[in-house]
C-alpha cells in the first residue's frame, strides 16, 4: 500500500483520519487505533513479518524496563545484539555467505530470505532508544506509547528516523486543539506536494533512467549524452522519490497532530560535501553522527583520527543502505570526501561558491552512478560514457522537459517545509491548485505502472 496508491489515498487515509478524530478525546483509544492502523498498513505488504515487527518491539520494551528496574546493562546490550542480529540475518546473511565462500572458491548455499520492509529503519529506532538508556536517559514509556513510536505508519517503512523523545511526548497533546484545522490543511498540502514529486517527477524519470542503466548493465556502450542523462536523471529521481516520501510522511503525521523531523534541506544547492550531508537524509546523518561517529571519537583526537572516524562511519552508512560492495564503496568515497573537506576547513581554505558547488555536484553525481548500478562494471560503463570515451552522440529521453523542471525545482525556490509550513497562507487559489494536483495524480496513478519508493529496498 504505497502512499501514492489509490487505496491508500481514497480508503486507508480518510478512514483512519475519521476514526482517529472520532475517538480523539480518549487517549487510550486513539493510541490503540493508530497502532492497529499501522499494523494493518504494514501487514498489507506482507503479513508474515508483522510478528517480527511486534516481537522486536515487545522485546526491546521489556529489556529497557529490566534495565530501569536495576538489573544491569546486560539487558540493554542484549537488546542491541538482538536488533543487530535480526538486521544481520535478514539483510546481510546471503551477502556475507557469498563473500565467505568466494574466498574458498566454493558455491555458497542459497538462503531463501525475504527482507522485511523497513527493517533498517525500525531497527535503528530501537537501537537509539536502548543506547540513550545506556547514556543516562531514563525514559520508560507505557507499552502502547512505545509501540506507537515504533509502528506509526507514516515513518515506519522509510523514515524519517524519529527518536523516542521527539514524538512520544506529543502523544499527550489532544488532537482537537486550536491549530487542528491548520495542521490538517498544511499536512494535506505537504502530502500533495510530496505526491507530485513522486508521481510527476520521480516516476516519470524512472523508465528512462532504468533503460539507460539496463543498457549499461548489458554491456552496451553509452555515449556522452546517455551517460550524463543516466546520472542526472537518477540524481533527480532518487531526490524526488525520497524527499517526496518524506514530505508525505511528515504531512501525514501533521494531519494527525504530530510533527516529525525534516529529512531534506536543499542538498543539491550544497557547495561542499559536508553541506550536502547536512541537507540529505538528515535523520540518518544525525543517527550516524550521534551513535557511530561521536562514540568512535568524533573530532576530539586530532585530524587523522577524525578522518578515520568519518570514513568508518560512512563505510557503515553505505553498508546500511544495502548488502553490496557498491554501497560500501559509495559510503567509503563519501567518507574520504568528508575527511578531505574537514582537512580543507581546518586549514581555513576557501573556494568560490560556484567552484565549490560544481565540484560537489560532480562528486555527488558520480557517487549516485555507483549507488544505482548493480555492479562495478555497470558503474564503470556509465562513468566512461560521462567522460566522453564513447563519443558524444544523442540521447532518447522521453518527457525530457521533466529533467529541466526537476533541475529547476531542486536548485531554485523554497524547500518543501518553507513553502508549506512557513510561507503558505490560507487562500482559495492554493486549495484549488492542490485539489487539481491531487486529481491529476490519482488519474496518473491509475493509468500507469507504479514504482515503489527507492528507499523501500533498504
Amino acid at each position: 500500500m504505497l502512499f501514492s496508491s489509490s487505496i491508500f489515498i481514497l480508503v486507508f487515509l480518510p478512514v483512519t483520519l475519521g476514526l482517529y478524530y472520532a475517538v480523539a478525546r480518549r487517549r487510550a483509544l486513539r493510541i490503540g487505533l493508530l497502532i492497529a492502523a499501522s499494523l494493518v498498513y504494514y501487514g498489507y505488504w506482507d503479513v508474515r513479518f508483522v510478528p517480527l515487527l511486534v516481537g522486536l518491539a515487545l522485546a526491546n520494551w521489556l529489556l529497557a524496563r529490566l534495565f530501569a528496574a536495576g538489573h544491569g546493562r546486560f539487558w540493554l546490550d542484549l537488546g542491541i545484539v538482538l536488533n543487530l542480529g535480526a538486521l544481520g540475518f535478514f539483510k546481510y546473511a546471503n551477502f556475507f555467505l557469498a563473500n565467505l565462500f568466494a574466498l574458498t572458491g566454493r558455491v555458497p548455499p542459497s538462503l531463501d530470505i525475504i527482507l522485511p520492509l523497513g527493517i533498517s529503519f525500525f531497527v535503528f529506532q530501537k537501537i537509539s532508544y536502548l543506547v540513550d538508556h545506556r547514556r543516562g536517559d531514563r525514559h520508560i514509556y507505557p507499552l502502547a506509547d512505545y509501540c506507537l513510536f515504533v509502528f506509526f505508519f507514516p515513518q515506519l517503512i522509510a523514515g524519517p528516523i524519529v527518536r523516542h523523545n521527539e514524538i512520544i511526548p506529543q502523544f499527550d497533546a489532544p488532537p482537537r486543539r486550536p491549530e487542528t484545522w491548520e495542521n490538517l490543511g498544511r499536512g494535506a498540502m505537504l502530502f500533495i506536494l510530496g505526491l507530485m514529486k513522486k508521481v510527476a517527477l520521480a516516476d516519470t524519470l524512472a523508465p528512462n533512467v532504468n533503460l539507460l542503466f539496463a543498457k549499461a548493465a548489458a554491456g552496451t556502450a553509452l555515449n556522452f549524452a546517455e551517460g550524463w542523462a543516466a546520472a542526472v536523471g537518477f540524481a533527480l529521481q532518487i531526490y524526488f522519490d525520497f524527499s517526496g516520501y518524506s514530505d508525505m510522511a511528515i504531512g501525514l503525521a501533521l494531519m494527525f497532530g504530530f510533527r516529525l523531523p525534516f529529512n531534506f534541506d536543499a542538498p543539491y544547492r550544497a557547495a561542499s560535501i559536508r553541506e550536502f550531508w547536512r541537507g540529505w537524509h538528515i535523520t540518518l546523518s544525525r543517527i550516524l553522527r550521534d551513535y557511530l561517529y561521536i562514540p568512535l571519537g568524533g573530532n576530539r583526537r586530532g585530524g587523522l583520527r577524525q578522518a578515520v572516524n568519518v570514513i568508518l562511519t560512512m563505510l557503515l552508512g553505505g553498508l546500511w543502505h544495502g548488502a553490496s560492495w557498491t554501497f560500501v564503496a559509495w559510503g567509503g568515497l563519501h567518507g574520504v570526501a568528508l575527511a578531505v573537506n574537514g582537512a580543507w576547513t581546518r586549514r581555513r581554505l576557501h573556494l568560490p561558491w560556484l567552484a565549490g558547488w560544481t565540484l560537489t555536484m560532480l562528486f555527488v553525481l558520480m557517487g549516485w552512478v555507483l549507488f544505482r548500478a548493480a555492479d562495478f562494471a555497470t558503474a564503470g560503463h556509465i562513468l566512461q560514457a560521462m567522460a566522453g570515451s564513447n563519443g558524444f552522440g544523442k540521447v532518447r529521453f522521453d518527457n525530457r522537459a521533466v529533467l529541466f523542471v526537476g533541475l529547476a525545482v531542486s536548485l531554485l525556490g523554497p524547500t518543501s517545509q518553507q513553502a508549506m509550513l512557513a510561507r503558505l497562507r490560507p487562500n482559495g487559489w492554493a486549495a484549488g491548485a492542490a485539489a487539481v494536483a491531487l486529481v491529476w495524480a490519482l488519474l496518473a496513478i491509475g493509468g500507469r505502472l507504479q514504482h515503489e519508493f527507492i528507499y523501500f529496498q533498504f
